[in-house]
């Protein structure tokens, strides 16, 4: 079989589906894809040829399980008929191999991703019945009717969202296609026939009606129908208004044909055709409206043959996308199925189990777990594992409880508002039973069980008293070993672990047969032999009491011989007992194979526990519970002496492992409670720290943030008191330069005067030019690292740089640095 390839144009992130298709082709060319078969060619016989082909043995094992119930319990989450139907069909499926019930996990565990991504979409409301009619229809060449073609187009449009939901959770995170695998490639390679489905919009009415715009034709003979009826109501109405007796008349219609009815005690005076009579009355056809009848009959059968037309064109548009419908409707129906399991899954808080094949188990087969290494010791590891029809049985009684409680206090108000309750205590005595029945139901879930069985284990006998929990402990075991088989989760909690099984046997209750003339001990003989002959290395074997309906010592030393030869290589993988005869418990200190286990008895309130004892007999108590309730003492003492000192010694041992297994697993429990408080408490102060860090780094943020805020604000008042400075030696300097040329300008500009006067001018003149020698005379530059006065910010500076062109320098002043005129510093 050829696996499934992508081709379709819609690409996300640069790759089109069918390359993503093609890069994972070879990590799921392993699983099986699914065989295309229509459904006009399945019957039931297809499903009850692998269940008619078993030994009787098989089928009489999986009865006694109850399985029969647990697949109609999986098979009501299927939302349509036929995915109901096959669901069940698939769940008899006993020919499956260990690929299969993989590939049978693989889908369920992605059904499972869709429904917590919220891809997955409610099958309810689907008729596939009415789809499946009309596919046989246009392999027929006849025309559909409206209401398979509404059918059709709403399983057209669902499969559309689907494949929109799957599309759109790709593009979002490309590895959403694997794990939805392979439903992403089941869903995404679908053939959606879009203009079918608006050729049917624009033909048939959501109520299956053709709609008058589908043809002229219809149109025309519709209007006709309604004009004769008309024309038909007119004539009666009248007819009516004009009788002169007493008689209570109406319009009536008989296979299509207007006529006047009248009761029993009124006679109709009309001239017409008697359509009907009987002891409610009479109706006449009146002759005015016969003609009428025959053109009314004459135009709806137009109408028909207009219809006719207009379905035949759906047929005829159905014939050429048929392959791709029928692949539709397969495809959605497996995909219910699918789903059928991961819903029932969920519901009931099951885990996926890591199914292992036992003879390969240390390659690696076990995709979908991710167990640690103290888990895999373990052939089989349920914790916390329940019977699923307990489970389900409890949850079915609490919602009848609580719907009761709702109707009852409906019922409280509706009297109460009528004012017909008058006996309060009586109403609040009602309210309160029914709470404390749901109140008592909430505090009393089945008990799961604990299933730890070691690898080097081939054979687990369990004792215990009656109606203590074996018979429920073995058949969960059996139900956990088809459910995951079949493709469903374990009702256990996480990290499930059980073996691949090719059959489970069961010889559980009575098989007296009178028809057979069998007792109770010959019929568990005949299922015993049964089992022996067609049990392998591969089975899994449940034995309810071994050994009982004879002789107790005979029945001990059969049981014996019956144990040690399943616990042979090639007799079974694992068989698990249980019993009453203490002899077996002693084959585990002869076999390292066997393994002994008990179910807890409360001796105090002197009823049991429902919880397995792993590694320990189990002991009788009758003598002790007919102590406890007031036997003669006498009667016990010889009843002592009779049993034995050494079983008394047996028993005291029983009841010191059984104290010190309990202390083991209360150990245990405290210190899973307190590994528990630790990891809280290590979650907490690491939740602390992170706090404390980032308050830390919010603080430094923040103080950061402030000195910013300051050192800008220095700034601005720095660089302004700066510009201040500079404008204040401009203007000194301008000044000077003023005055300077002023002098210049008086003395260049003065009259001549008298040798005396002359000989003092000269004198004189040097004077001027010593003033602006002084003036422009260079002040001398200071060197790097030299400190110098700056007077317009009354600061000591240092020297950091000199640039001679541009008359500047680089001074600090502590941390500020400072681009200042040479001119205006000091040495």
């Amino acid at each position: 079989m050829s696996s499934l390839v992508l081709n379709f144009p819609i690409t996300f992130q640069g790759f089109g589906y069918a390359a993503v298709a093609r890069c994972f082709h070879s990590r799921w060319s392993t699983f099986q894809t699914f065989v295309y078969k229509p459904l006009h060619v399945m019957d039931e016989a297809d499903a009850a040829s692998s269940v008619a082909g078993q030994p009787s043995i098989v089928l009489d094992s999986l009865r006694v399980l109850q399985w029969d119930e647990v697949c109609d319990c999986v098979a009501s989450f299927a939302g349509t008929s036929l995915g109901k139907q096959r669901t069940k069909e698939l769940l008899w499926n006993l020919d499956g191999s260990y690929e299969g019930s993989m590939k049978l996990l693989q889908e369920t565990n992605a059904a499972v991703e869709m429904h917590n991504y919220g891809a997955m979409m409610d099958f309810i409301g689907i008729d596939v019945a009415h789809v499946e009619t009309s596919i046989k229809c246009a392999r027929r060449g006849s025309p559909v009717g409206g209401v398979e073609a509404i059918a059709l187009r709403d399983l057209l449009k669902y499969a559309e969202s689907l494949q929109l939901n799957v599309t759109a959770a790709v593009k979002e995170d490309s590895n959403w296609f694997m794990r939805f695998m392979p439903l992403s490639e089941l869903i995404l390679e679908l053939n959606i026939t879009h203009p079918l489905i608006k050729f049917i919009e624009q033909l048939v009415d959501e109520d299956g009606s053709v709609k008058d715009s589908a043809s002229s034709s219809l149109r025309q003979a519709r209007n006709q129908v309604r004009l004769f009826e008309r024309k038909l109501y007119e004539l009666m109405e009248a007819m009516i208004r004009n009788k002169t007796d007493g008689a209570t008349l109406e319009v009536f219609s008989i296979d299509g044909r207007w006529c006047i009815k009248s009761d029993a005690d009124g006679r109709t005076k009309f001239e017409g055709l008697l359509l009907a009579s009987s002891r409610e009355g009479t109706a006449v056809e009146p002759l005015p409206a016969v003609p009428l009848n025959d053109e009314l009959g004459r135009a709806r059968e137009s109408v028909r043959k207009a219809e006719e037309e207009v379905l035949l064109r759906i047929t005829k548009k159905m014939q050429m996308d048929l392959d791709d419908i029928e692949k539709v409707l397969v495809t959605m129906i497996r995909i219910d199925m699918i789903n059928a399991r991961a819903r029932y899954s969920l519901s009931f808080g099951g885990a996926c189990p890591d199914l292992y094949l036992p003879q390969d188990e240390n390659s690696a087969v076990a995709e979908f777990s991710d167990q640690t290494l103290s888990q895999r010791k373990w052939a089989m590891y349920l914790p916390r594992a329940y019977h699923p029809l307990l489970l389900h049985q409890h949850r079915h009684n609490l919602r009848v409880a609580e719907k009761d409680l709702n109707d009852a206090k409906v019922e409280i108000r509706r009297r109460k508002m009528s004012g017909s309750i008058n006996r309060k205590g009586e109403r609040n005595l009602d309210l309160s039973a029914m709470e404390m029945q749901i109140y008592n139901l909430k505090n009393a879930p089945p008990i799961p069980f604990d299933i730890h069985i070691a690898h080097n284990t081939k054979v687990v006998v369990i004792t215990g008293p009656n109606t203590g929990g074996k018979t429920i402990c073995l058949k969960t075991i059996g139900l956990a070993a088809m459910m995951a088989k079949s493709g469903l989760y374990v009702l256990a909690s996480e990290s499930a672990r059980i073996p691949w099984f090719d059959f489970v046997l069961a010889d559980i209750g009575d098989e007296q047969s009178l028809l057979q003339s069998l007792s109770t001990f010959s019929g568990h003989l005949k299922q015993i032999s049964d089992i022996k002959s067609l049990s392998t290395r591969l089975s899994l074997v449940l034995l309810d009491e071994v050994g009982a309906g004879t002789n107790p010592l005979e029945g001990a030393a059969f049981g014996m011989s019956l144990l040690e030869s399943f616990a042979e290589h090639s007799s079974a993988l694992l068989t698990i007992s249980t019993t009453h005869h203490g002899e077996l418990k002693a084959l585990k200190y002869i076999n390292p194979v066997f393994e002994n286990a008990c179910m807890e008895f409360d001796e105090i309130n002197l009823k049991p526990t429902y919880k397995i004892l792993w590694g320990v007999p189990g002991r009788s108590n009758a003598i002790n519970i007919a102590e406890r309730l007031g036997l003669r003492a006498e009667i016990l003492d010889n009843a002592r002496d009779l049993y034995g000192a050494a079983s008394a010694e047996i028993n005291e041992l029983i009841v010191d492992m059984e104290r010190f297994k309990q202390d083991y697993h209360h150990n245990i429990q405290e210190a899973q409670h307190y590994l528990g408080l630790s990891e809280q408490l290590h979650a907490s102060l690491v939740s602390d720290n992170n706090r404390v860090l980032q308050h830390a780094m919010k603080e430094r943020i923040r103080i950061a943030e402030e000195i910013s805020k300051v050192a800008a604000s220095a700034r601005s008042i720095i660089h302004k008191k700066l510009r201040d400075a500079r404008a204040l030696v401009r203007r000194n300097r301008s000044k000077q330069l003023k005055e300077n040329r002023a002098d210049d300008t008086s003395a260049s500009t003065s009259p001549p005067v008298t040798t005396g006067e002359t000989t003092s001018s000269v004198d004189t003149t040097p004077a001027p030019a010593d003033g602006l020698q002084k003036l422009t005379k260079k002040k001398p530059l200071p060197k790097v690292g030299d400190m110098v006065n700056v007077p317009s910010l009354n600061l000591k500076a240092k020297v950091m740089k000199l640039d001679p062109l541009k008359q500047e320098m680089v001074v600090q002043a502590g941390n500020l640095k400072l681009n200042v005129k040479m001119a205006d510093v000091l040495l």
